[in-house]
């Protein structure tokens, strides 16, 4: 494939995406988390690289790891988006071990968008409401992700795969709703 079908083809994937972020975070409740969502796709570090390991069927971050054995685009971009349960790990201060920190309400809730509309993005015609559960389910056992976030993500992802999307944004806005008021519980140590 050429650069220029490269580029083009990375460009509108990057905005295709990014849109349905958006129009899932609006149904979610929190339109700015959609407005700011993967901005820094479209820096050099993350943006070039993506049109060097284009292909349109899948990340381009796959095709880099396997190319050079990790990817730079996906350092770069989990460092600086914290949807990502890969962003929130730091070292414990009792064990002094890379532990995961559990996240936000409202960025796991922009995570379950940013994973539905990945999953349209990608299998395109078909997609059904199970395919982000799947897609979950594939390497649940392998994340390093508080147990707590994974819980509420496959939560929200079996919702949706069982109910539907009107349901489980309904329930998300409902819970998020329900934590603005409440506050997260505190951690008893």
């Amino acid at each position: 494939m050429n650069i220029m079908l490269r580029f083009f083809g990375h460009l509108h994937t990057i905005n295709v995406h990014r849109w349905r972020v958006l129009v899932n975070c609006i149904h979610a409740g929190i339109p700015w988390r959609g407005l700011m969502h993967d901005l820094s796709k479209y820096s050099p570090t993350e943006f070039w690289n993506g049109v060097k390991y284009y292909q349109g069927t899948r990340s381009p971050n796959e095709a880099e790891r396997e190319d050079i054995g990790y990817s730079r685009a996906w350092m770069h971009h989990k460092g600086r988006n914290c949807h990502h349960f890969e962003f929130w790990t730091d070292y414990d201060p009792v064990t002094k071990v890379q532990s995961p920190v559990e996240m936000p309400a409202v960025f796991v809730a922009e995570m379950f968008c940013d994973r539905m509309a990945a999953s349209k993005t990608y299998l395109k015609q078909t997609y059904t409401d199970a395919s982000p559960l799947a897609y979950f389910a594939k390497a649940k056992n392998r994340r390093l992700i508080h147990p707590a976030t994974s819980a509420l993500l496959e939560q929200w992802l079996t919702m949706l795969a069982e109910q539907g999307e009107d349901a489980t944004f309904a329930e998300i806005r409902r819970y998020l709703r329900e934590q603005k008021h409440t506050g997260p519980q505190k951690k008893h140590q």
